[in-house]
Parts: C-alpha cells; sequence; structure tokens
C-alpha cells in the first residue's frame, strides 16, 4: 500500500471505557480536531478500532471524507469484543483502504503494544484520548503516548472537561 503523501496521517490511542457523557464530549472535541486538520488537506485516519475512543474516531474520519487505515493486533482479536462493538469493528473494517493484520496469535499486552507501535509509525500525529492516568498493564495509552513522544510525533491529548472512564 502506498503512502499517501499528500495527506496527514492521524493515529488515535485512548481510553475503550467511556461514560454517556463522556462519549458525547470526546466525539465533539475528536470531531473540532479532524475539522481542524481535514480543513489542510486529505486525511487518513489509523486505528486498531477497538471499543471507546478508537471507534469514535474512525467514525468521525469516515463522516469527514477521509480515509481509514486499519492494524488488527492479533488473530482472535475481534473474538473478545462484545456483539455491539464486534458488528461496529466489521462495519469500519469494511470500510478500510487498508488493514494490516500483525502475526499474533492472542490479543494480549505485547499484541496491543506492537500494533500501536505501526500505528504510531504511520502517524504524523496522534490523537490520544487519555485522562492522564497511566494503566495498571503495559500497552496502555500512556505507554504509547510515550512512544509517541520518544519517535518525534506529535501528540495531541483529548480529554475535555468533565470527562471520565466508565
Amino acid at each position: 500500500m502506498p503512502h499517501r503523501a499528500d495527506a496527514i496521517h492521524i493515529g488515535v490511542t485512548g481510553h475503550r471505557h467511556l461514560t454517556p457523557d463522556t462519549v458525547e464530549l470526546v466525539t465533539h472535541a475528536l470531531d473540532e480536531c479532524v475539522t481542524r486538520h481535514a480543513a489542510a488537506g486529505p486525511l487518513v485516519g489509523i486505528s486498531c478500532l477497538a471499543e471507546g475512543a478508537d471507534q469514535l474516531f474512525a467514525r468521525i474520519v469516515l463522516e469527514h471524507g477521509g480515509d481509514l487505515e486499519v492494524v488488527i493486533p492479533a488473530e482472535d482479536y475481534s473474538a473478545k469484543m462484545t456483539e455491539p462493538v464486534r458488528l461496529e469493528f466489521e462495519a469500519f473494517l469494511g470500510r478500510a483502504r487498508h488493514v494490516t493484520h500483525l502475526p499474533y496469535k492472542e490479543a494480549k499486552g505485547p499484541a496491543y503494544m506492537a500494533a500501536s507501535l505501526v500505528l504510531v509509525d504511520r502517524s504524523d500525529l496522534l490523537v490520544a484520548v487519555w485522562d492522564g492516568e497511566r494503566s495498571a498493564s503495559f500497552s496502555g495509552t500512556g505507554d504509547v503516548v510515550d512512544y509517541a513522544r520518544q519517535v518525534d510525533v506529535r501528540v495531541e491529548v483529548i480529554w475535555p472537561a468533565g470527562a471520565r472512564r466508565a
């Protein structure tokens, strides 16, 4: 798959479990972010399509006419999703311009982090839907943000006032 040199590539990382009010707040903030960057030219959104921030971002990128690229961490990735989340995942997957499948069998920490590294390496900007709190396990949003900063990928943190994790 050729890299679209004419487009800005925005990757997403973020919390999966958001309260209903937070979904609304984050959706609005992500829409503002994507609108701002899409105004500069073509947009490619890069996502693992996890529940929460990833799927919200994918929806907004597609609504703005952007292309979607997906990184699948492991063979059993969607098997661990609830049915509504899996249906959304499959719908977005069907609309993706490009899909990368990583060679992991099980969706757990190492596969998630590997997918995040691929996502960051393909991004000009990382949007992090993040409350600033560290995850107890490696491969959380904070670890992805740290990596992006280490490799000089710009990071834009989105956590609107009043937002909370479920």
